[in-house]
């Protein structure tokens, strides 16, 4: 897809906003060419001595009238021009910002949150640019260009004017070869401010792992480096455009001063009027506008060419995880879960991560997974949620193969409490909420949830309590409590399935227990699973599965896997032992 074609749409839909702003900028233009004439005209009339009170005030009156005419016309071509180039960079920063909603995790794991922001912000800002002030300056030099040397050319003088414009190839060919290097250290700003971007984000994030671990100077040193090498990028695109724009204002001098030597030669010859040879110097200084504007012009289009071919980029990224259900009318699930010889690697040359895991979750019981960090538990619920690609054939919902059903349906009747709990900077209310439509969300739903998780008492000890506006990422909030408002969450959405994946890691064992004593009543009426490091957390699971470098190695009750004594036991054994040292 070519770059343009991402602005084809917003040209078909603003065209006449366009064609009006462009005649408004044809028609001042026009108006400043009348404004020489005027003045060329006034002299010779004064120098004649057929100025009169009267005729001076007609002058007068026609100047004003000009300059209010051409203050209107510079009102409507700013508003139809710059600000159908602010409608665009309105309507293309939403288009990106939805593009990005339907991109998969694969995208977001390859590409830095910093880099994505300077897309939305600089790049966005840069076309923005050229679709106004790119437009407007171009159409003005052009228009201004023609009729400037029409005018100079069939009512004062053709040899003056054909000496006046000899300097004029010579621009042309130094705004084409700057323009390949302004565009080419542009893209390299922008790279750089990406990379900047993503280093402060990154850095105010992780502030607290920051200060914990004394790390301040190491990275206001890496800080320095990025804002060092954004300053270096911009340093060389400057030194391109300095030396540019006085090239193209030394040849305006080239024609200004031959016109001078050359005109002032014809008017003492008598060859030219002095009227006609102050017009011919108005005009000449009108043309100098367009020759330096069309530097500009160069540096302004280049920029928003490189950041529209880097917008590209994005929008050209398909999302790999498709409804592809094709509408089909399905009735809500119940919450049989069924792997049939799953196997799936992240990569094609990597190496599986899970590998012929076969297994049946009837409706309504719960299902325990244990495993070493890295055996492939998170994938598997990944999968289920589709937040990547299971191999058709392999995942089942209700004796449907997964991939065959709406992919929102099957999103809404799961409520996942994923092992890194991310809460927004907003009320408890509407962290806990989140997955309800925004008029559902009450604060008495809310409470229900929390009570259910055990995290009430603590938001009710807040001074605003559920009103509580936490901070990003949850920063206000301890990690127990983090945990278990993202369980309220889950629990908010009475999902048909429910998956808790390690979310009871950071609550103490007693907490522990008076969560899952509070979920057993609520995970009696729909498919649980759960995952988790801690046997006290899983053994009382209809069905526990020991998952090991991506297979099944273990299945059965807790009171059968540790008659197994395989590695189910060993864990146990190791907890039990961790357990007496800590109360020892």
């Amino acid at each position: 897809m070519n770059s343009y074609d991402l602005l084809r749409s917003f040209f078909r839909k603003y065209r006449w906003r366009y064609v009006y702003g462009i005649l408004s900028l044809i028609i001042v233009g026009a108006l400043q060419l009348v404004m020489p004439k005027i003045f060329g005209s006034l002299t010779d009339s004064f120098t004649a001595g057929r100025l009169t009170p009267k005729g001076l005030l007609w002058y007068i009156a026609l100047i004003l009238g000009t300059a209010a005419a051409i203050g209107v016309g510079r009102y409507l071509w700013r508003i139809y021009v710059a600000g159908t180039a602010r409608l665009i960079e309105y309507e293309l920063r939403n288009n990106l910002y939805n593009h990005l909603q339907t991109l998969s995790n694969r995208f977001f794991t390859e590409h830095k949150t910093g880099d994505l922001m300077a897309h939305a912000t600089n790049d966005i800002n840069a076309v923005r640019n050229a679709l106004g002030r790119g437009v407007v300056t171009l159409v003005d030099a052009i228009f201004i260009s023609l009729f400037t040397v029409s005018i100079m050319l069939k009512t004062i003088d053709w040899r003056l004017t054909v000496l006046a414009l000899l300097p004029l190839p010579l621009l042309v060919g130094l705004s084409l070869g700057f323009g390949k290097v302004i565009h080419k250290r542009f893209t390299q700003v922008q790279a750089a401010f990406s990379r900047l971007t993503d280093r402060v984000q990154e850095n105010f994030s992780g502030v607290r792992v920051i200060k914990s671990f004394v790390q301040e100077k190491p990275e206001i040193d890496r800080f320095l480096y990025s804002n060092q090498d954004y300053f270096d990028q911009n340093m060389r695109l400057v030194r391109v455009w300095a030396l540019f724009h006085p090239l193209v204002q030394f040849i305006a001098a080239v024609s200004f001063l031959v016109v001078l030597t050359v005109g002032g030669t014809k008017v003492m010859y008598g060859d030219i009027s002095l009227g006609d040879f102050v017009a011919f110097n108005s005009y000449l200084g009108l043309l100098i506008w367009p020759m330096v504007g069309f530097g500009f012009v160069i540096n302004i289009l280049q920029r928003g060419k490189a950041s529209l071919d880097r917008l590209n980029d994005l929008f050209l990224a398909t999302p790999e995880v498709l409804d592809e259900s094709r509408g089909a009318n399905v009735p809500p699930p119940q919450g049989e879960l069924e792997f049939r010889n799953l196997t799936f690697a992240y990569n094609r040359n990597q190496s599986p991560v899970l590998q012929d895991i076969s297994l049946k979750v009837p409706a309504g019981s719960t299902l325990a997974i244990v495993g070493r960090t890295g055996s492939g538990k998170t994938t598997l619920m990944n999968l289920l949620l589709r937040l990547y690609n299971p191999p058709r054939g392999t995942v089942y919902l209700d004796g449907k193969d997964i991939r065959d059903l709406p992919l929102r349906q099957v999103r809404r009747a799961i409520g996942y409490v994923p092992q890194d709990t991310f809460l927004f900077s907003t009320s408890l209310t509407e962290n806990i909420g989140f997955g309800l439509d925004e008029e559902a969300i009450s604060e008495e739903k809310a409470a229900a949830a929390a009570k259910s998780s055990q995290v009430h008492d603590d938001i009710a000890e807040f001074p605003e309590g559920y009103a509580t506006v936490i901070g990003e990422r949850g920063v206000t909030l301890s990690g127990g409590q983090k945990q278990r408002v993202a369980i309220a969450r889950a629990l908010i959405k009475n999902p048909t399935i429910l998956i808790l994946d390690d979310s009871l890691s950071a609550v103490d064992t007693n907490t522990e227990e008076r969560i899952l004593q509070e979920l057993q009543e609520i995970m009696r009426s729909r498919t649980s699973i759960i995952i988790s490091h801690r046997i006290s957390t899983v053994k009382h699971a209809d069905d526990i599965i020991v998952l090991d470098d991506g297979c099944i190695v273990e299945h059965g009750s807790h009171e059968q896997l540790l008659a197994a004594q395989g590695l189910y036991w060993d864990i146990y054994q190791k907890q039990l032992l961790q357990d007496e040292l800590q109360g020892a």
